[in-house]
């Protein structure tokens, strides 16, 4: 029985002008069971009865064949993986080998495009084909070397409006961005740098790509100025204005706005009212 999506080692049985047949070393039967090697896999010198590190899938006619290519994932294995095309049935991902690596619907955890770059891992399906599974959670450690306060790089690699935004953190550790913690627009494959809000008993991290408040007010009032510069010095929000707008229009919560145009009101550059601010 071939064992799919992982590296082996195999006997060559015999050669035919496909390729080389090769059987498991210790089937010694008369008839035993062969997986074809192609002939561009086969390495020079090659003859009956030499082993091979060889690589099980499955053709583009759905059957078993070796390769002596390394895919960039074996089964059971996690990888980042470029999404090649987008379909109504799944997408197909680039793995190093011929055929694409297919990712189904159901197994996918947001939109996707192709470009974009996934975690995945690769498992063996009911009708026993190789596939991709975005559900990689189980994957990441929970021993980070991060503490509060500590900041830290990753890659988006599941959406969920909900929760938030799952942030493989070195690509080795579990990161959660909360909702409330997101003020821009991030999607799959997104690489981002977060401050540690918190490390849990559990050894998750909750991030923010935001810094501390005293230091993210430079950053926030020059965005305030402009936007106040393209409305053409005046600014349709307020100190009364809604949080859901001001989130819309700035990317930032009520408070970092309000410290924001406080800091600016008192270096004089602006007029505060309760439903706009104007640049002096």
């Amino acid at each position: 029985m071939w064992e799919l999506g992982k590296t082996t080692r195999l006997t060559v049985d015999h050669f035919t002008d496909n390729g080389a047949y090769l059987r498991h070393g210790d089937d010694l039967s008369e008839k035993p069971e062969t997986v074809l090697l192609p002939n561009r896999y086969i390495p020079e010198g090659t003859k009956t009865g030499d082993a091979l590190e060889v690589f099980l899938y499955r053709d583009s006619e759905d059957r078993p064949i070796a390769t002596t290519d390394k895919p960039l994932i074996e089964a059971g294995g996690l990888a980042q993986l470029k999404v090649k095309a987008v379909t109504k049935i799944g997408a197909f991902l680039d793995w190093g080998l011929p055929k694409d690596l297919f990712l189904p619907y159901k197994e996918q955890r947001g939109e996707l495009a192709a470009g974009q770059s996934v975690f995945v891992t690769l498992y063996v399906d009911k009708s026993d084909r190789l596939c991709a599974s975005m559900h990689v959670d189980r994957f990441f450690r929970n021993d980070p070397p991060y503490e509060e306060g500590d900041r830290v790089k990753g890659t988006v690699y599941a959406l969920n409006a909900e929760i938030g935004a799952f942030v493989a953190v070195d690509g080795l550790y579990y990161g959660l961005i909360p909702k409330q913690e997101l003020y821009e627009k991030l999607r799959v494959g997104d690489a981002v740098e977060a401050r540690v809000l918190k490390k849990r008993p559990d050894g998750k991290l909750n991030l923010s790509p935001r810094k501390k408040a005293y230091a993210q007010m430079k950053t926030d009032a020059e965005i305030v100025m402009e936007h106040l510069e393209m409305a053409g010095g005046i600014l349709g929000l307020g100190d009364k204005s809604d949080a859901v707008l001001i989130k819309a229009e700035l990317s930032m919560s009520k408070s970092a706005f309000k410290r924001a145009a406080g800091g600016l009101l008192k270096a004089g550059k602006i007029r505060i009212y309760d439903d706009r601010i104007e640049k002096v």
